[in-house]
């Protein structure tokens, strides 16, 4: 089956046809580097991060490149509060963006330009579309793009030049032939990085930074182009544009990014979640209180083009569907190698306990991925997996070799599916007693304490004093805490 795509640029789903075979080349907008990652970037980058895995399992050779933007209005606004040079101040927030990708199992790229290394390709650049006629400079130090030459401009938002022109301004100091036009070049200014270009000392404008970055790393023409969908206007819409009029044909949108993926907003209480709303949310600030892979899980659980909801309960639910798909990897490795299961810890169990494992597994799951990258869709088809193979290791009696290789199957099944999702790579025990304990500290409780109380509840029963071990058991149920009893020894989890 073909790789289908949702195309914004087209508004419909095709198939990828990679401009050579057998490869693609993928760019991904990626952070203004002035502050710590948000949640907003995490469901972005997770996305994406599928993406490139999904089509490297498939069998493309892919060259995964994002960017970092250092040079910007709000990274020379926040180093001057803080009395930073711009471009350090970007560089050290990288590293922190770099900490939280890392946290949530990202890919790092295969190359990561920054704006400040790429200044004479963006200073080239310009100077090719003032050459053609694209762009003029107006004599004081800046550089603008002729929207009005390119015929195209709007398609990627579907917005004409009319409606454009009706919110376009002309701000104090800016010298346009036309308010739709917007900046390449910025003349210097006091306390500004600055560098040296034929129309004065400055710096570059937002949008060029992508079409420069793209064709040193990618060609004039490149295969997938992905964003936020905060992007599609006016960062990608102008992009389209220089890069079409400068490198491309000077007419068709494709010409540039052979197609456009954006994805969805993180909503809170279904408004967008930004700063000016005190809503926002860093991705460490919920590392602190959730496992990243719960994380992860919650957010490939929407489709990638659609807005959603963050609240913590949602967020514990994630953690709660993460840890029965642990447990059932402990318990179908257990059974497959001819042990007893260890005692529930959580999750349904069907009361048809003889279902069995879909030995279909992967290739619906590719299927699900082939079609414009179903996240959700391959949730729902581990969940039928994991829910078969939870009821198959409860099955009372011994198990057959047939029912211990399909749980074998299973497990390697699902561990390999998880690889290009990003999930279900660690060992069970050690991720059950992570998410026990995240859950244990959201709930206020003290997991040594537990463990001491666990002590003297253990030390009762070997005593024969069932009552002390009942009232024990009870004390640490009230607080939230259930306790299992088994062959390996007692464990105990967060209700």
């Amino acid at each position: 089956m073909p790789i289908q795509i949702h195309d914004t640029l087209t508004g419909g789903k095709h198939e990828l046809t990679p401009l050579r075979p057998g490869q693609v080349g993928l760019y991904a907008c990626g952070p203004t580097v002035y502050d710590l990652s948000h949640l907003g970037h995490a469901r972005c980058y997770v996305v994406w991060d599928v993406v490139v895995r999904h089509l490297r399992a498939r069998g493309l050779a892919v060259k995964y490149v994002r960017n970092f933007t250092d040079v910007d209005d709000k990274i020379i606004k926040r180093a001057g509060e803080r009395g930073e040079d711009p471009v350090a101040l970007a560089a050290r927030f990288a590293d922190e963006f770099h900490r939280d990708m890392d946290a949530l199992g990202c890919l790092r790229p295969d190359v990561e330009p920054r704006v400040s290394g790429h200044i004479p390709e963006i200073v080239a650049l310009i100077a090719a579309l003032v050459e053609k006629g694209f762009a003029y400079a107006p004599g004081n130090g800046d550089v603008y793009f002729s929207v009005r030459r390119f015929p195209e401009y709007g398609r990627l938002s579907g917005r004409n030049l009319d409606d454009l022109l009706a919110g376009a301004r002309v701000a104090p100091g800016e010298a346009k032939r036309d308010p739709l036009d917007f900046a390449l070049w910025k003349g210097a200014k006091p306390g500004e990085p600055r560098w040296p270009s034929p129309w004065g000392d400055g710096r570059p404008g937002w949008h060029i930074e992508c079409s420069a970055m793209t064709r040193k790393h990618l060609g004039d023409t490149f295969d997938l182009h992905t964003g936020g969908k905060d992007l599609v206007f006016p960062h990608h819409t102008n992009e389209i544009a220089q890069s079409v009029c400068a490198c491309g044909d000077g007419q068709h949108a494709e010409s540039y990014a052979r197609a456009w993926l954006h994805n969805g907003f993180v909503e809170i209480d279904d408004e967008k979640m930004s700063k000016s709303l005190g809503n926002f949310f860093t991705v460490r600030q919920v590392l602190e209180r959730y496992e990243a892979e719960g994380l992860r899980l919650f957010l490939l659980g929407t489709h990638y083009r659609r807005d959603f909801n963050f609240s913590d309960t949602v967020l514990s639910e994630a953690e709660r569907r993460l840890g029965y798909l642990y447990e059932t990897l402990e318990k179908a490795d257990r059974v497959a190698a001819g042990a007893a299961p260890a005692p529930a810890q959580g999750g349904k169990v069907p009361a048809d306990g003889g279902a069995a494992p879909d030995g279909g597994l992967v290739e619906r799951c590719r299927a699900a991925l082939d079609d414009d990258f179903n996240t959700p869709q391959v949730l729902g088809l581990l969940a039928e997996a994991f829910t078969a193979a939870n009821a198959l290791c409860d099955l009372k009696g011994k198990k057959t070799p047939e029912q211990r290789e399909r749980l074998a199957a299973f497990a390697r099944d699902a561990r390999r599916l998880g690889e290009t999702r990003g999930l279900l790579q660690r060992a069970p025990g050690e991720t059950l007693r992570a998410l026990r304990d995240r859950a244990a500290g959201r709930r206020g409780l003290d997991t040594a304490a537990v463990e001491a109380r666990l002590a003297e509840r253990q030390a009762a029963r070997k005593a024969r004093d069932f009552a002390r071990s009942d009232a024990i058991r009870d004390e640490l149920l009230a607080q939230g805490v259930a306790i299992m009893d088994g062959p390996e020894g007692t464990s105990w989890k967060v209700l």
